[in-house]
Parts: structure tokens; C-alpha cells; sequence
């Protein structure tokens, strides 16, 4: 274990293990300052003092933690994949930043030299963690599965065509992306090629290797009209009901069209699919990365180009919709993806990784940096969707590349009545009142405190002070029955004079000032039942960021105590996107469609009473959202106490029973927008193991048995 110091901070790391492995050199250890509120930066540069653009992964490792006395979350591992290829010295140096000081560990390029970095093990490093190149690996089918796939007949056997625009593509790369299309499982297919290389070396490469082969369609084009045109002359080669796109660069998993004839004949109206995917080295023989996407989510898809690859477009919409747009090069294929998500009568997602994005300097996967000029044309593209659809609204980029905040133009001046139970607890009601009018900048809202068998003296004498503040907006109901949460809005809602209601809990504290503007904006849209707001802990951690059914047991928060700094996994933190469920802690809806649906289930007095209002309302068609951009501290259970007792721990799990009886069709097909290939036992979006899967398989086999 090695350390170095800037003052009094103190930064500790070690080199567990340096592999060499399929082209790549693999570095693995941890490193941990001891400042609480320091993270050490990692970054890898070669003898030349040049940065490399390499995979770096942060994971959490829970002995190095205890070890040094960091937070259990906290990012201490440390996973760099370095291709051999991008480097041309000797020596790589592992670079540690903390503060103003740089500290650099040499590691040669030559395997031999490796044997004085010994392994060392505070505990066990990885148990919890998955190897995902190996993981990925054991996923991908055997030879006995691709025979079993290749000699399936399936009812409904479209012809898929695959449409890859090639710009003086090397060899290497060439051959990997069409062998990989051409030895798909699934046989009816066409490959489509539009070649707008600038010399011979593309056209000679596949009339040597693939002139004779029927199925490959190739077109070299008279010279290279840019990304969305070259794209276009090969869509206009396809003959397939179903056009898939590819780049000339990555790979299709062998299954990939297998998996899509699969689900066309399981739902015939499909008319887009996209699948998970991940990253693969220049060699192609390294996978990590590994992006896996919820269901579809338009809100989400309005933040980010979360479907990308592998994507699949019914030919008819795509007649309809129309072709690529160069005015959008760079992210023409967002703005694509937008319009047929217009239109698309069913948009479907397959959980299982069946894309390869190849890294490399030049690529956007390798080097976000290298297409700077994509992301202001992914900025239009989705101010171009919302004009399309009607919705005034403002898109602006964020820092993290490639993701958007759209800000909405609110449609007219509406009442929005903020219901607060309390029951005593004076101070906690206070300063959540407090922030409410010092801090909230818009200002057509009445605040309905409901009264819930109050005790203290005091609580009576601030009711009254508020009554009699003329320069407030606050009324007093008086709900006399028992604490059940349901049944105080049950009985508030109907008296609220507002045409949207915030359930807000009285332990919370508004800490963005537009954060009624933030929920208004979006519940105003027809098709949406409830928006709920990002929650955190008063120590800055995440509480509430959406609500996933089966999670943790019968429903639990994504990537609950993350930092709240963080972007979270894939960017969910700081997006706006469907979820099953979000919790009324605090959640808006129209006023309307809480009595529509018959309000909140009483029997559910306490717990899941949110999530079973969220349901009904996806049970009507209406979506369930979650904004990052409405923001409040949440001093959770302080106001009712913890589930610590016998009697509240009983009620406690007849609720959770109740609920999980009420929704069991809906828990039994596993939360849409949780990929089922994360874990269900923690909430920070890692890996699902093995073990895991093979429990979870023994448990419903054992369900089917009975």
C-alpha cells in the first residue's frame, strides 16, 4: 500500500493485479483519500505525457472502506482497461489527482515486468461484484444454442435489413461487422452497404471476401455525401420488413436478430425495438460498459438517446416518418429515433445485450470529447420533437455530455393546493412552511395543513397564527380519525380548491426555488397522473429518485444514500423519466384523476399506499414521472417514528402482503423500467451474479411445484 500527501490530506492506493488479457492490459486496485470530502480523480497517460482514452471504472469496495473509514458507497476500486493498441511507449502512468498534487505510478507495457505488483487483499476486494466481461461471456450463446436458434422456424419469419454506411472502414473492422451480421442465427436477412470511401481499398476488400455472398447488397456511392446521406442510400438498398442500423465499426451478437423475430412473433405490432448493449476494445475481444436500459420511457428518451443501439425500425413507419436528416449530422440518428417514437404504435425493449460499441480515440464511445458538434444537434433534435408534437418548450444542454433538460411553458395560471399533514412536530412543520414561502418562486399555490390529533398546546397556538396571517395562504382542516395516510388525503383532496394537488410530507424542506414549476410543467401533459420530486437526506445523500416494484423485497428508491452530486447510473439521477412508482412524500397530480381512480387505498394506511396510487394511475393509461429538477431534503420518519416497534413491524408486513396480493400479476413480470439484469438485493444498479439468478430460478421453480 503506497500513499502520498498534499498538506494534511493523505491519499492511499494500491495495485491489486495487472493482467494481460485479449489485446488489452487490465489494471485493477483501489485508491482512497482520507479527506471525507475529497475523491481522488484517476486518469492514465502514456511516456509522452499524453492522457490515453481508456475505461476507467469506480466500484464501490466494501473492505477498503471499513479499512480507511470511508462511507459504504463510497467509490474506492478502481478497473482500467487500456488497449494495447493506442499506446506507443514503454510505460503507462496510473495518475492520481488530489488537489494540486499529482501522483504517478509507472506501469510498463511489458507483462514481465509485472511480478512486483503483488496482490493484496484487505478482505475479499470484488465478492459483491461482477466480472462483466465475464459475465458477458456466459450470456452469449453456445454452440449448441446458435444450432438449436439456427434450425427454429418461426411462425412469422420477417426479413430484417441491415443498413451500415462505410467511410474508408478498416479491414479488421470491416470483416468483424459483417461476419457478425451474416453468421446471425437467424437467416432471413440482407446486408446493406453504402460505400462513400474515398479510395478502392473498402470496394475491394468485400467483392474479394463477400461478392458471391446473395445477401450482401453493396453500393459505392459517387462520393461521400456525410453520415445521414450515406445512411440513406443504404436504407434505400433495404427490402426487409424491418430495417436495422448498425455502424461500420461494431459488432451484432449472434442472437440479435433471433431475439427480434422472437418478440415480432410474441407481438406482431411492435413497430420499434432496441436492446441493451455495451462496449468492446479496438482489438474486439474485451467487453465492459455495459448500458442496460429501462423500457421505454419518451421522457427519458428527451434527456438522452438512451435506445441507440441496437435499433430496429418497422420499413412502413420509416416510409412514414421519413429518412435520415443531415441538418442533424452528428445526431441524426437521435432525431430519427424521436420521430419514430412518434409514431410507433409499440415500442418494445430487449433486456439482453446484443450490440457491441466499439472504443477507439476517434469514436464518441472512446472519446465523448472527439464530437462536441453532436450534442448541440441532439439539443435541436429534441426542441425539434417537441415542436412537432405541439408542446412549447426550451432545451438546453447539461454538463454531462449528451443529455438534456427541457424546460416547459406552463399553460396558464393554475391553483395548485400543497396538502401537508401534521400532527404536532411544530418545528418540523415550520421550517417546511418556511421554505415553502421564502424559497418557492411561483405564485398561485394555497398551502392546506390537515390537523391529525394534535397534543401539544403549542401546535393549536401556531395553527392559529397562521389563520390569522393575512399576508399566508394557509388553511387548517381537522382530520380526526386515526393516522392513516390515505384516508387524510382521502378527505382532504376533495376540499382542496386547487386544480393540482402536492402531497408533501411536513419533514421536508424545498431546497430548488422552481420546484412547483419543475412538477407543473410536466403534469399538465394529458397522457401524465403524477410527478414526483428527487428527495435527499439532510446529509446530501439520495433518498428518493423513483420507486422500483421488487426491489430490496416488494418495492424500494433507485440508488438510495448515492451521493447527491452524483449522475447515477446511466444518468437516472439528473433525468426526467417514467418509473413504476414515486413516492408522495412528495408527488403532484391533477386533482381530477386522484378522484377519478378513487384516491389512495386506506386499507394500505401506512406504507405502499403511494406506490398502489401510482399503479392505478399506469392501470388508466397515465404515466408516472420523476423530475430531478424539484428538489427537497426529506428528514424521513422523524415525524411518525421508524418501523422499531412490534405492532408497526406487524403492520408493516401486512401492508407489504396486502400490496404484493393486490399487484402480484404486475411483481411477477419485474419492474419495466429496472433492467431485469441488475440485482434486486441492492438499490445501486449493479450487476445481477449468478448466484442470484440461480436463487431466483430455484424460488419460481419451487412457486410452480406448489
Amino acid at each position: 500500500m503506497r500513499r502520498f500527501w498534499e498538506g494534511a490530506q493523505c491519499v492511499l492506493y494500491h495495485i491489486d493485479r495487472i493482467e494481460s488479457q485479449y489485446g488489452n492490459i487490465m489494471i485493477r486496485g483501489w485508491v482512497s483519500d482520507l479527506d471525507p470530502k475529497e475523491r481522488t480523480s484517476v486518469s492514465v497517460v502514456d511516456g509522452d505525457g499524453q492522457e490515453l482514452h481508456v475505461y476507467i471504472e469506480r466500484l464501490v469496495r466494501a473492505d477498503v472502506n471499513a479499512a480507511v473509514g470511508k462511507a459504504a458507497d463510497y467509490e474506492s476500486g478502481i478497473h482500467i482497461l487500456i488497449d494495447r493498441a493506442v499506446v506507443n511507449t514503454p510505460s503507462v502512468y496510473l495518475t492520481f489527482t488530489n488537489g494540486a498534487r499529482v501522483q504517478r505510478v509507472r506501469i510498463p507495457v511489458n507483462a514481465g515486468a509485472w511480478k512486483r505488483f503483488r496482490q493484496l487483499r484487505l478482505g475479499r476486494p470484488c465478492g459483491e461484484q461482477e466480472d462483466y466481461d465475464l459475465w458477458m461471456r456466459r450470456q452469449m450463446p453456445d454452440a449448441r444454442r446458435q444450432k438449436e436458434q439456427r434450425r427454429h422456424r418461426f411462425e412469422r419469419e420477417p426479413l430484417f435489413s441491415i443498413v451500415i454506411p462505410l467511410y474508408n472502414t478498416p479491414e479488421a473492422f470491416l470483416r468483424e461487422i459483417v461476419d457478425s451480421v451474416l453468421n446471425q442465427t437467424y437467416r432471413k436477412l440482407e446486408l446493406c452497404l453504402a460505400d462513400g470511401s474515398t479510395d478502392e481499398r473498402v470496394h475491394t476488400f468485400l467483392r474479394k471476401h463477400y461478392g458471391r455472398d446473395g445477401r450482401v447488397r453493396y453500393h459505392r456511392l459517387k462520393e461521400n455525401r456525410g453520415i445521414s446521406e450515406n445512411t440513406n442510400a443504404a436504407l434505400r438498398m433495404a427490402r426487409g420488413e424491418f430495417v436495422v442500423f448498425a455502424d461500420h465499426d461494431d459488432i451484432l451478437e449472434a442472437d440479435a436478430l433471433y431475439e427480434m423475430a422472437s418478440l415480432l412473433n410474441e407481438d406482431p405490432e411492435t413497430d420499434v425495438i432496441y436492446t441493451d448493449e455495451d462496449k468492446i476494445n479496438r482489438a474486439g475481444n474485451a467487453y465492459f460498459g455495459p448500458h442496460f436500459k429501462p423500457d421505454f420511457s419518451m421522457e427519458l428518451l428527451c434527456c438522452n438517446n438512451y435506445i441507440c443501439h441496437l435499433f430496429a425500425v418497422r420499413r412502413e413507419l420509416l416510409g412514414r416518418v421519413g429518412l435520415l436528416d443531415p441538418a442533424y449530422d452528428g445526431a441524426q440518428d437521435y432525431d430519427f429515433i424521436l420521430r419514430c417514437a412518434e409514431q410507433a404504435r409499440r415500442i418494445r425493449h430487449i433486456p439482453k445485450v446484443l450490440y457491441h460499441w466499439r472504443t477507439h480515440p476517434a469514436s464518441t464511445a472512446g472519446n465523448p470529447a472527439s464530437k462536441e458538434y453532436a450534442f448541440e444537434a441532439g439539443r435541436r433534435a429534441v426542441e425539434a420533437h417537441y415542436r412537432r408534437v405541439g408542446i412549447e418548450a426550451v432545451t438546453e444542454r447539461t454538463s454531462l455530455r449528451g443529455r438534456y433538460r427541457t424546460r416547459f411553458a406552463l399553460q396558464g395560471h393554475p391553483l395548485v393546493s400543497i396538502l401537508i399533514p401534521n400532527k404536532d412536530h411544530v418545528e418540523d412543520l415550520r421550517r417546511c412552511l418556511t421554505s415553502i414561502w421564502e424559497k418557492t418562486t411561483y405564485d398561485n399555490y394555497e398551502i392546506v395543513v390537515i390537523e391529525n390529533n394534535s397534543v401539544e398546546p403549542e401546535t393549536e397556538s401556531y395553527y392559529q397564527s397562521l389563520e390569522a396571517d393575512a399576508g399566508r395562504t394557509v388553511r387548517i382542516l381537522r382530520y380526526a380519525g386515526p393516522f392513516n395516510f390515505s384516508a387524510i388525503h382521502n378527505f382532504a383532496v376533495p376540499r382542496a380548491d386547487g386544480e393540482y394537488v402536492i402531497l408533501l410530507n411536513n419533514d421536508t424542506e424545498v431546497r430548488s426555488p422552481s420546484w412547483i414549476e419543475e412538477l407543473l410543467g410536466l403534469c399538465q401533459k394529458r397522457e401524465v397522473g403524477a410527478v414526483g420530486a428527487k428527495l435527499y437526506y439532510p446529509d446530501g445523500t439520495i433518498q428518493h429518485a423513483g420507486v422500483v416494484l421488487g426491489l430490496c423485497g416488494v418495492a424500494s428508491h433507485l440508488l438510495i444514500g448515492s451521493a447527491g452530486d452524483k449522475d447515477g447510473y446511466a444518468g437516472r439521477l439528473v433525468s426526467v423519466q417514467d418509473y413504476s412508482a414515486v413516492t408522495a412524500a412528495c408527488m403532484m397530480t391533477k386533482k381530477a384523476v386522484y378522484e377519478q381512480v378513487g384516491g389512495m387505498e386506506e386499507a394500505l394506511a401506512v406504507a405502499y399506499n403511494d406506490i398502489d396510487y401510482c399503479l392505478k394511475l399506469q392501470n388508466m393509461g397515465l404515466h408516472v414521472l420523476f423530475t430531478p429538477y424539484a428538489e427537497l431534503t426529506h428528514y424521513e420518519s422523524k415525524s411518525r417514528g421508524p418501523e422499531d416497534t412490534q405492532e408497526k413491524q406487524a403492520r408493516l408486513h401486512s401492508e407489504a402482503a396486502l400490496f404484493a396480493e393486490r399487484w402480484s400479476e404486475v411483481l411477477s413480470k419485474g419492474d419495466p423500467y429496472y433492467n431485469p439484469n441488475f440485482t434486486r438485493k441492492k438499490t445501486d444498479c449493479s450487476l445481477r451474479t449468478e448466484a442470484e439468478a440461480s436463487e431466483e430460478l430455484a424460488k419460481a421453480a419451487g412457486s410452480h411445484d406448489r
